[in-house]
């Protein structure tokens, strides 16, 4: 059974290479007319330099080979050059090398005429720009003596076929009478963690003979529906995303609302992981005041100006993709467990001198065993919530700052008005019931210290004896039965 299928591969394989030999063939054999034999003696040879008056040139030099492989290589040279011929070589005078394109790409149009372009849609486009005054020359896409068909994938890769027009000086003019430059950056595209795409792969719907015309009522319109896109790879995050303040607010009407591309970009999209500083820089364009104050808290200062990657920036608090309001209660209770994935991590807190005390202490103290007991109160009974202080409370938000180098007066005077947030009859010395996150030692807070050893010892002397004095009851109660 197999040989009948080797046989047909060889066939085919066969076939193949003679097609390839053929027109290979065919291409070599082509001989040029009289005419094109007369122009190449020259024109076949580098040197011939045409300038224009605003001081650029352009070499009129023609690749004999390309032109074999090209369209138009049944054409005489005068088919296109009318102004020229063997007998008849006129001087011309051009402004400039993009009126000299202009002008010889409307011999296009004798073969090509505009009926028959605009039934492409990127060409009809192009064609309606070019009737407003926006010229675009034909040999921008196509090339000049090496035209090939593009059906026949002449380029090699679907990135090089886009690029003929988006490196050029496109753009999309919107309802609202504003436009959005359609110029793409190749060296950017490069640099991009998609690089390795394909164009159609986003622009889902566009190819070398799709080019569908998209009307948008503002720009803003167009990058929101662009940023469908990125769902059809991310759509895990485009889940989360989904159940964030965001989309919340974008879908009650503000299109102001970030979407995909105004964090990430669009073809320049980097790897975020490593620079937390770049990640800080896509939040500010929208909330700056909220940055500007971060910039100056202990945060901030060590990330910009210390270069430090282990400090919390927007999204170690806000998350990325699923953003919580910041203003509901359950962001609220969330705050103590945000705060703990660094003040609880030893191997983070220790290179600064800092104890995962401060975690410990506020879990054991007032404020965090209630807000527990809230939180417990509410999940199994539905009870309203009840505001606790919580750490924002007292060291703030986007702006906390370092109190080493405050005098201890300065911190009990801010600790005061903390305080009287919730205790509107604080006094002065309300902060001193407080240990301030410190565990009691012989050093700091020595009389707690000396009651915590004392029940330390006293109690499990006074269980013990409990238990002993049970156990020595039934005891007697057996012996006297």
């Amino acid at each position: 059974m197999r040989c009948p299928k080797i046989i047909i591969f060889i066939q085919l394989f066969i076939i193949v290479f003679m097609i390839i030999f053929i027109r290979q063939a065919m291409a070599e054999d082509i001989i040029f007319s009289d005419e094109g034999q007369r122009c190449l003696e020259c024109h076949s040879k580098h040197g011939l330099i045409k300038k224009f008056e605003n001081g650029e040139s352009a070499e009129a030099f023609v690749d004999a080979d390309k032109f074999k492989t090209s369209v138009h290589n049944s054409l005489n040279c005068s088919d296109c050059h009318t102004d020229f011929s063997a007998d008849n070589h006129p001087q011309r005078r051009f402004r400039s090398k993009e009126q000299y394109k202009i002008k010889s790409s409307l011999v296009c149009r004798k073969c090509h005429p505009r009926e028959e372009n605009k039934a492409k849609s990127l060409h009809d486009k192009l064609l309606s720009e070019e009737y407003e005054g926006k010229p675009h020359p034909c040999t921008n896409c196509h090339s000049t003596h090496s035209i090939t068909a593009v059906s026949k994938k002449t380029y090699k890769n679907e990135g090089q076929y886009c690029m003929k027009c988006h490196t050029q000086n496109l753009s999309m003019e919107f309802k609202d009478g504003k436009t959005q430059m359609l110029t793409t950056d190749v060296s950017l595209l490069l640099t991009s963690v998609h690089k390795s795409l394909n164009c159609s792969d986003c622009h889902f719907g566009f190819s070398n003979s799709q080019h569908p015309q998209r009307n948008f009522k503002s720009k803003r319109a167009f990058s929101i529906a662009n940023s469908e896109t990125c769902r059809r790879c991310h759509y895990d995050k485009y889940a989360k995303e989904m159940e964030s303040i965001h989309y919340t607010v974008l879908s009650q009407g503000n299109l102001n609302a970030p979407v995909c591309t105004d964090c990430h970009g669009s073809h320049l999209i980097l790897s975020s992981g490593k620079e937390k500083s770049y990640i800080t820089q896509r939040c500010q364009k929208c909330h700056t005041e909220a940055y500007e104050t971060y910039a100056k808290s202990v945060h901030g200062k060590a990330l910009f100006d210390e270069h430090n990657q282990d400090v919390p920036i927007c999204i170690d608090c806000h998350l990325a993709h699923n953003i919580k309001n910041p203003l509901t209660q359950d962001y609220r209770e969330m705050i103590p467990d945000m705060c703990s994935n660094c003040h609880a991590n030893k191997d983070i807190v220790s290179k600064y001198g800092l104890s995962t005390d401060v975690v410990k202490t506020y879990l054991s103290d007032f404020h965090g065993i209630t807000l527990g007991f809230y939180i417990k109160q509410r999940e199994e009974f539905n009870r309203p919530a009840r505001l606790i202080a919580v750490c924002t409370d007292c060291h703030g938000t986007h702006n906390i700052i370092s109190t080493r180098s405050m005098a201890p007066a300065v911190v009990k005077a801010n600790l005061v008005k903390r305080c009287q947030q919730c205790h509107k009859d604080a006094a002065k010395n309300f902060p001193d019931a407080w240990l301030s996150h410190y565990t009691p030692t012989p050093d700091h807070a020595s009389m707690i210290f000396i009651i915590n050893l004392i029940y330390s010892i006293f109690t499990p002397i006074m269980v013990t004896g409990i238990i002993l004095q049970i156990l020595l009851h039934i005891w007697r109660y057996a012996v006297n039965r």
